[in-house]
């Protein structure tokens, strides 16, 4: 979730979500169900057209490895990259069981070098520390498709899929500009996720800038960390602090679980709330329109599905067919939508589970 690549491709800006070689498929923390809904819409091989991309190819072999499914944002991630590849008759799929422990990740990787897989989709618990194992897999001719949490040597990816922190911040930005009217004296409240991490930062600092362009500025703000009880003791300590608030962005919908609980338990509700990644239970809330959660900030949990997507393209010696360029991109950087009552009917299906 570092977006430190120095060689940026964007294939989507703000115009839709996790759309990847015509990818439908689906959208931090504890969480209550990992299980997200499957979309009916994935591609694949039985119903490709003649000719197309998903038309059946060769058989390859594609290792998965990603951190433990200890929040529904990461149980997604996988679950979501599972259900790509069974789209397709020609990919057999090596799932390595999730970790957050680097050296056990570190041996997966080794094993699917070992077995020479036809390429690698990774998402690293820790991307420096598996820089060099995912060198020596592109070393042995294995295509590794990095996801989210960026390796720190451009040379250990062929492909990087990023989702859009900074643009996440610009998004709640903006449209917290839209809902103020004009207004330069609407009170601003920020909960942010773990402060030292790169990914809160960047988050931060585009709602800062997006908040600058219509004169208004962040007036309180507090830290939590990612998780239920983090976000309802950050929001409790936020709440007392502020008396009086008219838009509130809570950076991660899974702490957002508790955000809202303190909301309703100090029975506030002069305030317009935005989230931010995209859980179907915010986006629920949402759509009944009955509390202060009225949008949600996109951080796509598609991710690996496209990674496995691009995978496939890349061990078929295939490129990606809407693009004229015939080779697949080096990067691509996945959009960062609002999500709102008008179009929560398209985001819902493919959004995970807090």
């Amino acid at each position: 979730m570092n977006l430190k690549s120095p060689a940026r491709f964007t294939l989507a800006r703000r115009v839709g979500t996790g759309f990847v070689v015509g990818l439908s498929v689906f959208a931090l923390s504890a969480c209550i169900s990992n299980t997200p809904e499957k979309s009916e819409n994935v591609g694949g091989t039985s119903n490709a057209e003649a000719g197309s991309n998903d038309e059946k190819g060769d058989t390859v072999v594609i290792g998965f490895s990603a951190p433990a499914a200890d929040h529904g944002w990461m149980g997604a991630i996988s679950e979501q990259a599972k259900t790509a590849a069974e789209a397709y008759e020609d990919v057999d799929f090596r799932l390595a069981e999730g970790t957050n422990e680097v050296g056990l990740q570190i041996s997966q990787v080794e094993t699917f070098i070992n077995d020479k897989v036809d390429a690698i989709v990774l998402l690293p618990f820790d991307g420096a520390a598996l820089t060099p194992v995912a060198l020596k897999a592109m070393e042995a001719g294995i295509p590794v498709i990095n996801v989210d949490r960026e390796f720190n040597d451009p040379n250990a990816a062929r492909v990087t899929v990023l989702g859009d922190n900074y643009g996440m911040g610009v998004s709640a930005g903006e449209y917290v500009c839209e809902q103020a009217g004009g207004k330069t004296d609407a009170v601003i409240a920020e909960i942010a996720g773990i402060d030292s991490l790169p990914l809160t930062q960047d988050r931060s600092k585009g709602f800062k800038d997006a908040l600058a362009k219509c004169d208004l500025d962040v007036d309180n703000r507090v830290a939590a960390d990612f998780t239920v009880e983090g976000g309802e003791k950050a929001a409790s300590n936020l709440l007392q602090a502020a008396p009086q608030i008219d838009f509130l962005w809570n950076h991660d919908d899974d702490q957002g679980v508790g955000v809202l609980a303190a909301i309703n338990n100090a029975g506030r509700d002069e305030f317009t709330m935005v989230g931010g990644a995209g859980s179907a239970n915010a986006m629920r809330e949402i759509e009944g329109d009955k509390g202060v959660l009225k949008a949600t900030v996109i951080y796509p949990s598609t991710q690996a599905a496209d990674g496995i997507k691009l995978a496939r393209l890349l061990a078929q010696d295939k490129a990606m067919s809407d693009l004229v360029e015939v080779t697949v991109p080096r990067t691509i950087q996945l959009d960062a939508p609002v999500v709102t009552k008008e179009n929560v009917d398209e985001f819902l299906p493919t959004a995970f589970e807090s």
